[in-house]
């Protein structure tokens, strides 16, 4: 398996009126491993994705693609590079079945020439397949609906449906956000198999617990800067949370002395 990052960021910053979203933010993504944007609401993690997906360009910096650098200017592009992103809604519809979600918009089809349909056994097929690979096993049959499927089961499907279509690089967003504490654990495994097949991960949270226990990298935003990147092992769960809140500033201002002063 190649070492080699497919994604790198390099000082990269967004600036909006005003604002500043994201500030000198370095990092890369590497096949095999799961890095960890870990930040509280308002961190910037949402501009990172928009950056890294085409929706957003970077104000500053340089974004490179197999070592080089790389502007998207839409989703498509990102997609073509092999960046796919699953959406903390998950992005299904839950009134149309498991195989038509899976394979919607690039749909198989039977037949010859004007008379060509959508070829459903083989959609629910493949879904049921990818799935399985992830460790789904409770959904077997293909014309089950998709609102009928748990939060990690869903996610599941995203996910699979990810992979089985090329991505090279998995952009998680919150993906155990609004689940519960079983749910969220077939999520995390689902993390881990990705992972194993070769795929970079950028797992976006502000779940310290759920990173500890799946990254390999680390980088933990707070106001849009980069307060601190390290590897697994290198912090506790409870040090990575004072990261994230600002644990580690107050306590220092406090035996400081320094005078707090007002956001």
């Amino acid at each position: 398996m190649s070492t080699q990052p497919i994604i790198e960021f390099r000082n990269v910053s967004k600036h909006y009126s005003g604002v500043d979203a994201v500030v000198g933010l370095s990092f890369t993504l590497v096949p095999g491993e799961v890095t960890c944007l870990l930040g509280e609401n308002g961190a910037g993690k949402s501009t990172v994705i928009k950056m890294l997906t085409g929706l957003e360009t970077p104000t500053a910096g340089t974004v490179l693609v197999d070592g080089k650098e790389t502007q998207f200017s839409t989703p498509r592009e990102a997609r073509a590079a092999g960046i796919s992103t699953v959406y903390q809604e998950v992005g299904t519809l839950p009134l149309m079945s498991v195989g038509r979600n899976f394979v919607l918009g690039a749909e198989p089809l039977k037949g010859f020439g004007p008379f060509k349909f959508l070829d459903i056994a083989k959609a629910n097929r493949i879904a049921l397949d990818e799935m399985r690979k992830l460790g789904i096993a409770r959904v077997t049959n293909g014309n089950q609906l998709v609102g009928t499927l748990s939060g990690g089961e869903r996610q599941a499907l995203a996910i699979g449906r990810a992979t089985y279509f090329g991505a090279r690089v998995l952009v998680l967003d919150e993906p155990t956000a609004a689940l519960g504490l079983r749910e969220s654990a077939t999520v995390l495994r689902l993390i881990e198999k990705v992972r194993d097949s070769g795929i970079a991960v950028l797992f976006i949270t502000h779940n310290g617990y759920h990173a500890h226990a799946t990254g390999d990298n680390f980088v933990v935003l707070r106001r849009g800067a980069n307060v601190a990147q390290f590897s697994r092992g290198d912090r506790t769960v409870g040090e990575i949370m004072e990261l994230m809140s600002g644990g580690e500033e107050l306590a220092r201002l406090l035996t400081s002395g320094e005078p707090l002063a007002a956001d």
